[in-house]
């Protein structure tokens, strides 16, 4: 296993400069609904102050609406290698598209079976033919622990992916694990804001928030989503870009997270899941439930597209 170096870590206020060291078989694709997406929220860019907030049930509302509106693609195939396949090609189009259009692509990555399903990146043809000296990685959630600790997402994505390609060390922003969570929570959004200042990330026209291209994502059992659990209010925080947790019902228990305000800016969101541990929730993302209880994952939408990427397991109950 490769050993674990250490990545860009930015820790710093608006206007300072970055510190860097290093760190087949055709798919089922359904189209759930074509209507543009029209975003509800009322929030004002960046740069302003946030004033008259909407409150925190208008705010889930809002989201559920925004996720009903938004676009989405189902694609289900047989098994999980399958998945992978298709994940590596539609990863690196996109980072194709947004390479030409904006000359970087900017990716935020989740933690657990998502980073194992975008392995075949490493491998031919992507590991050569990809422009990673483009790339900018982030994490759209992350535990707070050293970097080098089992339950680090940064380790993760660094054994499988990040170690095998050519990312450039000062393009791979990983939380400060020096900080508290609330403290890594904060420091994180203030880099977030600098690179929007930069115009390396894009922002929402629509919303303000930053505009990732691309936020990859898997789904627990639970229908959570990042750090989102459900029923916990996190979920309905509406003008932070990151937030922290420090009772995550999964250990470890301290967290930082996009909010979905963030999350839902980005131009494509992926949802990456396999396993029939997780048909229950998906049926209620996707199916027809009727179920009072709004799970994380029903609210995820995206500016220009989600796709869910489902495996048998996962779609077996649709």
């Amino acid at each position: 296993m490769a050993s674990v170096r250490s990545p860009t870590r930015l820790s710093l206020s608006l206007g300072t400069t970055l510190s860097s060291s290093r760190t087949s078989r055709a798919p089922a694709i359904i189209l759930l609904r074509s209507a543009p997406r029209s975003l509800s929220l009322s929030i004002k860019p960046v740069r302003l102050n946030f004033k008259n907030p909407i409150s925190a049930s208008s705010a889930s509302s809002a989201a559920a609406e925004m996720a009903g509106q938004c676009q989405k693609k189902v694609e289900k195939f047989q098994t999980a290698e399958e998945v992978a396949v298709r994940l590596a090609k539609y990863t690196a189009d996109l980072s194709a598209k947004f390479v030409k259009e904006r000359g970087a692509f900017t990716v935020a990555l989740s933690g657990g079976s998502l980073i194992y399903a975008l392995r075949k990146l490493t491998e031919a043809p992507y590991k050569d033919t990809v422009d990673w000296e483009r790339w900018h990685v982030f994490w759209v959630d992350e535990r707070v622990v050293k970097k080098d600790h089992p339950d680090s997402n940064y380790k993760l994505a660094f054994d499988v992916l990040l170690s095998k390609v050519l990312i450039p060390p000062g393009q791979v922003y990983a939380i400060n694990d020096a900080l508290s969570a609330e403290g890594a929570a904060e420091d994180y959004e203030t880099c977030l804001k600098h690179l929007v200042q930069r115009n390396v990330i894009a922002t929402s026209k629509a919303s303000g928030f930053p505009k990732f291209d691309l936020i990859l994502l898997g789904m627990g059992p639970d229908g959570h989503l990042a750090s989102l659990f459900p029923g916990h209010p996190r979920c309905n925080e509406k003008t932070k870009w990151v937030t922290h947790i420090e009772d995550s019902p999964k250990p470890p228990p301290e967290r930082i997270t996009f909010t979905f305000p963030v999350i839902n800016s980005a131009a494509y969101n992926a949802m990456v899941v396999a396993g029939d541990n997780k048909a229950d929730a998906v049926q209620r993302a996707l199916g027809n439930s009727q179920h009072p209880d709004t799970l994380p994952v029903q609210l995820l939408a995206a500016e220009d597209e989600l796709t869910w990427f489902l495996d048998q397991g996962a779609a077996s109950k649709l």
